[in-house]
């Protein structure tokens, strides 16, 4: 089974992370250099205040116009934040990521910011399973 600790392995650790007190402006363009679709938001509370996605900023675009690019990125990231642990398994995230209709989850271990899985990870490692239980089950059936 694979677990968060296995995708952060190959993934690393590497978190992209944005002051609350940046602009939203600051924010789509961190977005945009690094293409990712998530910045986890760093401010008073560790190891995170919350999560700002691209998805985030274009409900707000199309809500309240291009002003909402001079907000501050507190003004906008979602505060309530589901998080996992280096634990967690791929078959968990899928269903927490599904029922919650969520793509990104901080990964939190013993207090600390370790990590972000996007839905693109997770579905990367469970094709990697499906692959690794195929090419067994061929060798088990060449094999006899």
């Amino acid at each position: 089974m694979i677990r968060v600790a296995n995708i952060l392995t190959t993934k690393g650790h590497e978190v992209a992370t944005i002051s609350q007190e940046r602009t939203v402006r600051d924010a789509v363009e961190m977005l945009r250099e690094r293409g990712i679709g998530a910045l986890v938001v760093t401010g008073s509370t560790p190891p995170l205040s919350g999560i700002l996605s691209e998805r985030d900023v274009v409900r707000a675009l199309a809500r309240h116009g291009e002003h909402v690019l001079e907000l501050k990125v507190a003004d906008l990231m979602s505060t309530e934040v589901t998080t996992c642990d280096e634990q967690a398994s791929v078959n968990d995230l899928m269903g927490l990521m599904t029922s919650l209709r969520i793509r990104h989850l901080p990964v939190v271990q013993d207090g600390s910011l370790s990590g972000l899985i996007s839905i693109g990870d997770v579905v990367k490692a469970r094709l990697d399973e499906l692959e690794q239980e195929r090419q067994s089950l061929l060798d088990y059936v060449s094999a006899r």
